[in-house]
């Protein structure tokens, strides 16, 4: 027996050192059988390019089987992001620092020429050696700015924390599962929140991210690395994407106030004494809208709307308004809510190439003016259709409404004193 307990305990010690020297940049046969996909091969930036961009042009490098920033980046440059979207997963990656070093990885990262930079989207894992940092710049962080926050809202718990000295490799990971967040490090798991709750969007409103209106809330986005003016080194980046949850339905308007919507520019909003959503002009006339603060990719939405002056609205998707919550610069795709003869369930860009498919002329007669009515909006990957009181209004198909994601939002257009009743708002996530 004890002759058989050595062997065994032999062959077990050959199979952890096997495991534990296992070559940079490869995945076990369990990892491959898990799902577990590398995004660096080791060898070449493949599946690499800059924020923004479709190369790599800021000085991003592979050395010794480390992707390597060449710390000449900084706040407004030195970023690169994958070719592809990852919306749930677990993203595990080793890094390691210079003195005083300052780095991130961040995810749901969005692209555009309205975001200059990721982090006005994307959240963070910081990575940064704190005392290095402090004693070159001779100030303190700020506890929202160390290593392994997200960054700007959710703290770590310091008695898990086990940081490696500076030129030591670190193992961090990231965890996203439908808006449940953890972080680790170094095998401990140091945070865990979850997204996009009453308490998430109470951070978000009262720290750094106030004015950043898209900050955090895309579902899915390019995983990203950040060469804030420091050299960094990492390697092993590996991630298993998690199932989507599909089929949660969603009431956006609970009849009674404003919860989970914000206004940009200028709308009077009321809500009336038979619980229908009311919007208008407000004093200057000019274009207003009232966004859902989530965002929604793939759905199937019906609302009921009645147009009772004017009627110029629209219903948009996949949006977002740049500038702040005082703007009304939109950017995304409009669903027309219009008079007769303006063709309702036409699909309108504001990315610059206008009406994508207008309605035929013979349903123009679907609109009831002064009425109820019930307008579908489905959308689901580069599919849109839309149907009036029943009748299918449109179909298309476009890539790069595919491409995108935003917050729902409804519109009253500028110059009259127009009022639009809303009420029933029922989604189905797809």
């Amino acid at each position: 027996m004890k002759k058989l307990f050595s062997i065994l305990a032999a062959s077990a010690l050959v199979a952890g050192m096997a495991t534990s020297c296992q070559a940079p940049n490869t995945l076990s046969a369990s990892e491959e059988a898990e799902g577990w996909q590398l995004l660096f091969d080791g060898e070449t930036l493949n599946g690499w390019r800059d924020f923004n961009g479709k190369e790599l042009t800021n000085g991003w490098t592979v050395v010794d089987g480390c992707i390597q920033a060449s710390g000449e980046g900084g706040d407004a440059s030195g970023y690169i992001v994958t070719d592809k979207q990852y919306a749930n997963f677990e993203l595990m990656w080793d890094w390691k620092l210079t003195k005083g070093g300052n780095s991130g990885m961040l995810y749901h990262v969005l692209e555009g020429p309205r975001f200059k930079v990721p982090y006005v989207t994307g959240p963070e894992y910081q990575l940064i050696d704190v005392e290095g940092w402090e004693e070159i710049n001779n100030a303190k962080l700020e506890e929202w700015q160390k290593i392994g926050v997200d960054y700007a809202m959710h703290l770590p718990d310091q008695s898990k924390m086990k940081v490696n000295p500076v030129g030591k490799w670190n193992t961090s990971k990231i965890v996203f599962d439908n808006g449940h967040v953890e972080h680790w490090l170094n095998g401990e798991k140091i945070l865990e929140f979850e997204a996009w709750t009453e308490d998430w969007f109470e951070k978000k409103a009262s720290g750094k991210w106030g004015d950043a209106t898209e900050y955090g809330l895309a579902h899915e986005g390019l995983i990203c690395l950040q060469d804030h003016g420091d050299p960094a080194s990492f390697r092993n980046i590996k991630i298993k994407e998690l199932p989507k949850k599909a089929g949660d339905k969603v009431s956006l308007f609970n009849g009674k106030d404003l919860t989970g919507w914000e206004l940009f520019g200028s709308m009077r909003l009321s809500v009336d004494d038979e619980g229908n959503l009311v919007t208008q002009n407000g004093e200057d006339l000019q274009y207003g809208y009232l966004g859902t603060r989530e965002y929604y990719k793939d759905f199937d939405l019906t609302v009921e709307f009645k147009q009772e002056s004017n009627g110029n609205a629209g219903l948009f998707f996949h949006s977002f308004v740049h500038g702040g919550y005082k703007s009304n610069v939109v950017n995304g795709w409009q669903c027309e809510v219009a008079p007769k003869n303006c063709d309702t369930g036409g699909i309108y860009e504001s990315y610059g190439r206008g009406w994508l498919i207008q309605i035929p002329d013979e349903k123009e007669t679907i609109l009831k003016e002064g009425e109820w009515n019930t307008l579908r909006l489905r959308v689901e990957g580069d599919k849109v259709e839309t149907w009036l009181n029943g009748q299918e209004m449109i179909k298309i198909e476009d890539k790069l409404i595919g491409s995108k994601t935003g917050r729902i939002m409804l519109q009253i257009h500028d110059g009259n004193n127009i009022i639009v009743k809303w009420k029933n708002f029922n989604l189905t996530k797809l």
